[in-house]
């Protein structure tokens, strides 16, 4: 069995026409290559190899999602292939694998309100647009950010709403959230956070620090209370803006 390798996940490029996966300038064989690509990247990726992400509506999702429109056209060959990929300002777009078990951790649902910090390429948070009612993600860097919301708005996803700033502090006028993924690494959990989401949602967030020790966290709220499991050990790059002065 492969042992997974966590990698932050952040931002590339991409322009879609559609969001239900037709690009304008690729043809259709070239959309049906791959169509094909993202079947088979769920079926060994997420599905064999003792990695068993098992819920139906992250499988579907990840099997629609033009990953290939999310990374630099240099290295799009490789858009389904089980590793990071670099996608510029020293960043990473997350091996698929990764986006899927987050996602399935943490267990989207239809009516839900999400919060994504870490925008990136916005890869993740067009994953999240197909399972959850409304999603808004936070990039620190701009020009990842803005590329993010061009790519977003060409697929179509009308209810991803990207905001470039420092995810720390989190989108509070858009609080309460049923669901918050973090894909950046603080020490610490940002009390922000915490304080915006819902009584009874789901937190999934890297903890730790860079050169080792980071833990993957399930955190849940419960009687104003956080529930907190320890998943995964795992590789993210830090958070960076107000967490890195905390």
């Amino acid at each position: 069995m492969l042992k997974p390798v966590l990698i932050a996940m952040l931002g590339c490029l991409g322009m879609i026409g559609c969001r239900d996966g037709q690009h304008a300038g690729e043809d259709a064989e070239e959309e049906s290559a791959y169509a094909a690509a993202r079947r088979e990247m769920v079926r060994q990726q997420l599905q064999g190899w003792g990695r068993n992400i098992r819920n139906a509506r992250v499988l579907a999702a990840m099997a629609k999602v033009p990953r290939h429109l999310f990374v630099p056209e240099a290295v799009r060959a490789e858009a389904y292939e089980d590793h990071p990929l670099p996608i510029g300002y020293g960043q990473t777009i997350s091996q698929p694998y990764i986006v899927a078990y987050m996602t399935e951790l943490l267990d989207p649902r239809p009516a839900d309100k999400a919060l994504e910090v870490g925008t990136g390429s916005g890869y993740q948070a067009a994953v999240l647009g197909e399972l959850v009612k409304e999603v808004y993600t936070i990039e620190i860097v701009e020009p990842l950010g803005l590329r993010a919301r061009e790519t977003l708005r060409n697929l179509g996803y009308t209810n991803v709403h990207v905001r470039i700033g420092d995810g720390y502090k989190g989108w509070p006028e858009a609080a309460p959230f049923d669901c918050i993924i973090v894909t950046c690494a603080p020490d610490h959990v940002p009390p922000p956070l915490i304080e915006q989401l819902r009584e009874g949602g789901r937190m999934v967030i890297p903890v730790g620090g860079f050169l080792g020790g980071q833990q993957l966290v399930l955190l849940k709220k419960e009687g104003g209370e956080l529930i907190r499991k320890a998943t995964l050990p795992v590789v993210f790059v830090p958070m960076t803006g107000e967490a890195q002065r905390r």
